[in-house]
């Protein structure tokens, strides 16, 4: 897995301050995508235990709410976000946002992003529609995004969303 930017602290991509992990690689290819150059598989660098271990550390700190994953395409990134999420749940336990062009329904049909939808809190899904493009809108881009409670719509199987 490769990864464009981890940023310490992020107030735009989730509620609070927030780290987040920027991966790269993507083949939605949305119209006007405000990371056009993290779609690329082989931009960025390589993830190591390194950044696991930076991630871990920023997330220790109390002001940090929790953690987001963008990019690129989070669930084109699974292999390697899994065991990183694995080690959030373990070590730290604060909430996990993810950002997906994949719509909840999608996600479930794949074993493996199932597994690490699984790993996630919140998920807003949803590719990003120029002509749905909303400057109002908390934590999305454009109107057929939603911010979806991933334990709950697990649990009761259906789509629970959370209205910000």
């Amino acid at each position: 897995m490769r990864y464009a930017q981890i940023r310490k602290y992020d107030v735009a991509n989730g509620p609070g301050i927030r780290t987040t992990i920027f991966v790269t690689g993507c083949t939605h290819n949305c119209k006007n995508c405000f990371n056009k150059e993290y779609q690329d598989f082989n931009y960025g660098e390589l993830w190591t235990d390194e950044q696991t271990e930076l991630v871990l550390k920023y997330l220790k700190e109390d002001m940090v709410s929790g953690l987001t994953l963008l990019g690129g395409e989070p669930f084109q990134n699974c292999e390697g976000l899994i065991p990183v999420l694995k080690r959030v749940r373990t070590e730290n336990g604060k909430n996990i946002w993810a950002y997906s062009g994949y719509k909840f329904e999608q996600l479930l049909k794949s074993e493996e992003k199932r597994e690490m939808l699984s790993l996630c809190d919140v998920l807003v899904d949803g590719l990003y529609i120029d002509e749905l493009k909303n400057l109002m809108l908390k934590f999305r881009g454009s109107s057929n995004q939603r911010i979806i409670d991933v334990k709950k719509s697990l649990s009761k199987g259906k789509i629970i969303e959370i209205k910000i």
